[in-house]
């Protein structure tokens, strides 16, 4: 791109979502998209609306975002329509009226969500007579050939998951010219929009959440996928049923995967992403015991163990600062279940449980006990000590000094006595 008036076509708009950062195009490209707000605007759609992409940007670049959403809002009001009819063109027309469209044998019934990668949408499988959820690769990316073999292996190994607490993938479509995946569809609500509507959970309800989401995970672990996006809006909970289902792999990433391309961009939602993830360093099975950690506060509290105005500030603070106790912030949660959670939230990933099946292990004993046995929680005069641990330091040094002085005042005297006994003795001693 030589000419600073000309705009970016699609594939350079997608060199900066997808290619690499250290090229001379993704640099040219970048020079211009900064300085056209045309080009700005397409790349916002293109990157998608969700909300991780809105503090990836504000996170990954200086450029005014707000502005430009509240430009792309003014867009979808005034031709809200048109933009989801155009999102949906691949779609064959539908045989029932109340349908938006047929994609092979599954008919659409509505849109679900949307982002970057793609858009999810509620189908019903006309040959197996049953509700699915549909995840459809993005139209820019359907082209792309890279794009295409990364949904193919995620889709490959989110497929190789079979657990009863993982959204199951019942079909995948990668050769398609619209490459989709056919998901278990889940009744129901998200953790995140239960504890919106109700506030902090029962300390028991996140215990039995948490087993289950950790016995999820190491499913997922024992097949060597990394979920990496382990968020209250990626665990379901299926109406009707005390049962949670762990959905959205499309972060994963198998364990030995060392061929995709590494663009900078950070994978995973700031406010529950380990301090590994937000470092770029190298990140295993316990990243997601960090993610899993932050949810299990997030129920506990009604807060997520990190907050900040900005994503930078988040990842800052997950990374160098000390999270406030689940205990502090709610009296009622038990101070077993608020060791759990600083033992998950450890900053050194050696510090934290070893596996997902210890975390699951931990939590169903500590639930069985507090069934049991009911709450135990520390004395007032304990937990003010541990709210304050420099006190309990300096009360320490002052118990140790006072057991040195003690023995500084008692040990003279008791040698002077046996001293003075023995002169004594020595000298009424018969010759």
């Amino acid at each position: 791109m030589t000419n600073k008036l000309k705009h970016a076509d699609d594939d350079e708009l997608h060199v900066l979502l997808f290619g690499d950062a250290e090229s001379d195009e993704f640099r040219t490209t970048a020079a211009h998209v900064e300085t056209c707000d045309a080009c700005r605007e397409r790349l916002d759609i293109a990157a998608g609306p969700t909300g991780i992409d809105a503090e990836a940007r504000a996170l990954l670049s200086d450029y005014p975002w707000d502005e430009l959403s509240k430009s792309r809002s003014r867009i979808q009001i005034d031709a809200g329509s048109h933009v989801q009819r155009a999102s949906l063109d691949f779609l064959s027309p539908p045989s029932h009226p109340e349908m938006l469209g047929r994609l092979g044998r599954y008919e659409i019934e509505r849109v679900i969500g949307s982002g970057g990668m793609g858009v999810v949408l509620k189908a019903f499988d006309t040959e197996l007579n049953r509700p699915v959820a549909i995840k459809v690769l993005a139209q820019h990316l359907a082209h792309s050939g890279a794009a295409r073999q990364r949904f193919a292996r995620e889709s490959r190994a989110i497929a190789a998951v079979v657990h009863e607490h993982v959204v199951a993938i019942h079909n995948v479509e990668s050769d398609d010219e619209h490459p989709f995946l056919v998901m278990q569809y889940v009744a129901g609500e998200s953790l995140q929009s239960r504890v919106d509507r109700e506030g902090p959970l029962d300390s028991k309800e996140v215990m039995r959440i948490g087993i289950q989401a950790a016995a999820g995970l190491s499913a997922a672990h024992e097949q060597g996928v990394i979920h990496r996006d382990v968020k209250p809006a990626n665990i379901l909970l299926e109406r009707g049923i005390e049962r949670i289902l762990i959905t959205d792999f499309g972060l994963a990433r198998t364990v030995d995967d060392a061929s995709l391309t590494h663009t900078g961009i950070v994978a995973g939602t700031p406010h529950y992403m380990s301090p590994e993830q937000a470092n770029g360093d190298t990140a295993d099975h316990r990243t997601d015991l960090f993610s899993l950690g932050s949810v299990l506060y997030f129920m506990a509290t009604g807060r997520p163990p990190f907050r900040a105005e900005r994503a930078m500030g988040v990842l800052h603070r997950s990374c160098h600062d000390t999270h406030c106790p689940a205990w502090q912030v709610n009296s009622d949660i038990p101070d077993d279940l608020s060791d759990i959670i600083d033992r998950l939230l450890e900053k050194k990933t050696s510090r934290r449980f070893a596996n997902a099946v210890d975390v699951r292990e931990s939590l169903a004993r500590l639930l069985a006990r507090t069934q049991q046995h009911g709450t135990r929680r520390r004395s007032r005069a304990a937990r003010f000590i541990r709210r304050r641990p420099f006190l309990a330091s300096a009360v320490m040094v002052c118990f140790v000094s006072a057991i040195f002085a003690v023995f500084a005042f008692v040990l003279p005297t008791v040698e002077e006595g046996e001293k003075r006994s023995l002169s004594a003795e020595i000298r009424f001693a018969p010759d």
